[in-house]
């Protein structure tokens, strides 16, 4: 939020949709899991409204930034990266060929992570290597006129940042399924302990006493002998 205050001020800074898949692939990426789930469109909301910006616009940029690359490959992003002044002005070509001509392009980490968002998704398998990749993305920055050397921090301390998202789910999941198996063991335990408990109270209990019979006193007007 600090970071997208401070770009919203800067007279350098121009929105675009690269950006706005940064923002949104950020956002989203790491809230996944978030609980109460119901609370993470809220959140969204409030930080993009935190700088007067309407959260839909974000998401519908974000999503036509990844439209313009339906049926790419990576060497057509290279292609097109070589050549931009020659590039037409639609789509990615457009976008990118903005960016590249002008002259005090304000770069910033949620557009790296927007670029590379958009690279994970036409070449996955170059993104996992890494050489390979930061290869490809000194290329692209060359081309875009802005920092190598920023885009490759901001890029691998995002790539960081999802191992230890992933490392973190995976040991919350041993730790949730950890509490899962002491309530059912204290679950059956209890269960166990009753079902003693109420055996050892029914063998303690003697049988109920059979009462003798009582021999029922005879009234004197029930005497059958005769008076004198």
């Amino acid at each position: 939020m600090v970071e997208m205050h401070l770009l919203s001020v800067s007279g350098d800074f121009v929105y675009d949709p690269i950006y706005a898949l940064g923002i949104v692939t950020t956002f989203d990426t790491f809230m996944e899991g978030y609980r109460p789930e119901g609370d993470v469109e809220t959140i969204y909301a409030a930080l993009c409204k935190s700088i007067e910006a309407a959260p839909e616009q974000y998401r519908q940029d974000a999503q036509y930034a990844l439209s313009t690359i339906e049926g790419m490959s990576l060497d057509d992003l290279k292609a097109l990266l070589s050549n931009l002044s020659e590039a037409n002005s639609e789509g990615l070509a457009g976008i990118l060929k903005g960016i590249a001509q002008k002259e005090r392009f304000k770069y910033s980490r949620a557009f790296g992570i927007g670029f590379y968002t958009l690279t994970s998704k036409i070449a996955p398998e170059l993104v996992k290597d890494k050489e390979s990749l930061m290869d490809f993305m000194r290329e692209a920055a060359s081309a875009l006129a802005i920092s190598f050397d920023k885009l490759q921090k901001d890029i691998e301390l995002y790539r960081s940042n999802l191992d230890k998202m992933v490392q973190a789910k995976a040991l919350m999941a041993e730790v949730l399924e950890a509490e899962r198996k002491k309530r059912e063991e204290r679950a059956q335990a209890k269960a166990e302990k009753d079902q003693a408990t109420t055996a050892s109270d029914d063998a303690d209990t003697p049988e109920a006493e059979i009462a003798e019979p009582v021999a029922t006193p005879v009234s004197d007007s029930d005497d059958p002998t005769p008076s004198a």
